[in-house]
Order: structure tokens, then C-alpha cells, then sequence
């Protein structure tokens, strides 16, 4: 699932940067394009943020890690407390690394789509 989870990230940024590109390709008009473009840079900008603010979350999320570990160090003494820790504190590792690679693939491909905003306002 995880696999799939970044393929379906790729695919979906892949044809956000697809439909900005065809779209500014077949608009005659300079100034309908640039308006379009300038309407698509907003909206990266606004999802370039969203993926920085992101990356602070993650960094909060590791801090918990942290306090989780020691928590349940206190809680749960024993054999089974160790393997329920490592349970724990292996799977919220495994979801932020995800999300900070999720994160990296968007603001990829987000950086592209500005690219290709960019290169079509000055080129015309």
C-alpha cells in the first residue's frame, strides 16, 4: 500500500503538471494565458506552502516519537512492553518518512509546473 500511495501521488502531480502545461499550450491569446498562468502559480504557491508547513509538522511529530518513547518505556516494563514499543515507535517513524517523501514529491513537481508557467509567459 505504501508503494501505491506514492505512485498515486506521482500520477496526480504528474497530471496536474500535464493539464497546466497542455492548457497553456492551446490558448492563443497572450493575455488569457497569462491569466491562467498566474491563476496556476497561485495555486502551486498555496500548495508549496501547505508542503513546508508540512515538513514543520513532521518535525513536531518527531519530537512526539521521542516523548512516546520514553512514555511507554515507563508504562510497559517486560519482554512484550519492548516489542510493543518498537511496534509503536516504528510505525509513527514509517508514516513520517512517508509524509516527508510525499511532501518532496509534490513540491517536485510543484516547482515543474512553475517552471513551465514561467517559460510560457516570458517565451510568448
Amino acid at each position: 500500500m505504501r508503494i501505491l500511495s506514492f505512485i498515486y501521488r506521482v500520477l496526480s502531480n504528474f497530471a496536474f503538471l500535464a493539464l497546466a502545461y497542455f492548457s497553456l499550450n492551446y490558448i492563443e491569446k497572450y493575455n488569457n494565458r497569462a491569466i491562467l498562468a498566474i491563476l496556476i502559480l497561485i495555486y502551486a504557491v498555496m500548495r508549496a506552502v501547505s508542503a513546508l508547513r508540512s515538513f514543520y509538522f513532521y518535525s513536531r511529530i518527531e519530537r512526539l516519537e521521542v516523548e512516546a518513547r520514553r512514555m511507554v518505556g515507563l508504562l510497559v516494563d517486560g519482554p512484550s512492553g519492548a516489542a510493543l514499543r518498537k511496534h509503536l515507535v516504528g510505525e509513527v517513524s514509517l508514516l513520517r518518512r512517508d509524509g516527508e517523501i510525499k511532501a518532496y514529491i509534490d513540491l517536485f513537481f510543484l516547482a515543474a509546473v512553475v517552471l513551465v508557467c514561467v517559460g510560457k509567459i516570458v517565451t510568448e
